[in-house]
């Protein structure tokens, strides 16, 4: 009866369930709130009695026993239009093999989980390079169309925004071309790559509580800043793709047309990996090379930011050298919003840059940056590290250009 009438009632509203087109010749489903009395116009008043009706709405993932009706609640959750039957997935194979490499089965077992447990936590994925004609693209496509209406893509004004009703329950949120250069947005994908909950906000309505489960896929040519990860950033799968050694223009649609199969073929594998942390996957798992260059190329930025505060302050007072111990420091990256923590300092101070504190505490010259801005030296006491301007200016070349 449901798949004939184009109609619910959720709680005490009417909807139409619609089919909009796009310019791909495909059909997004979604739900228009419809008027009574126009349905009883169209139809006619004992035409409400068919229209299948619910307590209220709910976003329960399942692909595998899909309904559409939970407990008395309209699930908003869409079914996959492709479903498993044998066939070949020779192309599909050797593009998974390509995309994680050495990974492979673990790029498998990522792909199952998002089939068979879509609410099971996992690494955000990075696929990555400065080449093109990589396939980065191409993946992103080819989840699109297995999740079909369950994935959305999404920019960092969406992540920036309040308002997320468009893709607070979906399944993957895709970016392609990612780079952000806000701490928040990198925080808050942070916070939602494990949580469990989220809160669903639209213009002009209350935000409302609900279950989370949204796994990120992302895509970026700059593989080496598209977003500042510090080394304790362990939620994060970076992939470097390399390009692509066959050129096939309708690769993509060969793909597509192996979906069922792959589908048939994903069920019957068993995981090559098992649950051992809350995101499946090990940190150990997934390390890979182009996690450290992005650590890597992060800790050289906040490097850089601190010689620069430094030299700043040297010239500011006309030392030869500055003394400071690692609270002084820490206090100032913060004002200046330089994101670290006191181990990374530690390692920078004692071994990137061989200093030593003072083994006894002695008076010397504080720097603090105040809530102005402005920066004042006064007297202080205890272990103090010293750093001359000579170090600086040998080792960081752009300091004179400031």
């Amino acid at each position: 009866m449901e798949s004939k009438i184009p109609y619910i009632r959720v709680g005490t509203s009417y909807f139409k369930i619609v089919q909009i087109p796009t310019i791909h010749n495909q059909f997004n489903e979604t739900l228009i709130k419809w008027d009574k009395n126009t349905i009883i116009q169209d139809k006619n008043r004992n035409y409400l009695s068919k229209i299948p009706k619910y307590d209220g709405s709910i976003c329960f993932p399942n692909h595998i026993n899909f309904s559409k009706s939970i407990h008395g609640f309209y699930n908003t959750y869409s079914p996959l239009k492709h479903k498993p039957n044998n066939g070949y997935i020779e192309s599909t194979l050797k593009f998974f093999k390509h995309i994680f490499g050495k990974q492979y089965e673990l790029g498998l077992d990522y792909f199952k989980l998002l089939y068979e447990k879509p609410t099971q936590a996992l690494p955000v994925l990075c696929l990555v390079s400065k080449e093109r004609a990589t396939g980065k693209s191409s993946f992103l496509k080819f989840m699109k169309e297995v999740f079909g209406h369950n994935m959305t893509f999404l920019d960092s004004h969406s992540l920036n925004s309040n308002f997320n009703l468009d893709w607070g329950n979906k399944l993957l949120l895709g970016l392609d071309e990612a780079f952000f250069q806000k701490e928040e947005i990198t925080e808050k994908i942070k916070y939602l790559s494990t949580a469990s909950k989220n809160k669903i906000e639209a213009k002009g309505k209350e935000k409302v509580e609900i279950d989370f489960f949204g796994k990120f896929l992302m895509c970026s040519n700059k593989e080496d800043s598209f977003i500042k990860l510090d080394a304790e950033s362990i939620r994060f799968w970076v992939i470097k793709v390399p390009t692509l050694e066959f050129e096939d223009v309708n690769f993509l649609e060969k793909l597509i047309t192996e979906i069922p199969a792959f589908l048939d073929f994903i069920l019957k594998r068993k995981f090559a990996s098992e649950r051992k942390t809350r995101m499946w996957f090990t940190p150990q798992q997934i390390y890979t090379p182009a996690l450290k260059k992005l650590i890597d190329n992060n800790r050289n930025h906040v490097e850089k930011e601190i010689a620069h505060l430094l030299y700043n302050i040297i010239e500011k007072f006309n030392l030869e050298e500055i003394h400071f111990s690692i609270m002084d420091l820490f206090a100032a990256l913060n004002k200046t919003r330089v994101k670290t923590d006191l181990t990374q300092l530690r390692k920078l101070l004692n071994n990137g840059w061989n200093l030593e504190k003072k083994d006894n505490c002695f008076k010397y010259e504080k720097f603090t940056i105040l809530n102005d801005g402005e920066i004042v030296l006064t007297s202080s006491k205890g272990r103090y590290f010293t750093l001359k301007k000579e170090f600086l200016l040998k080792n960081f070349d752009d300091l004179m250009t400031d």
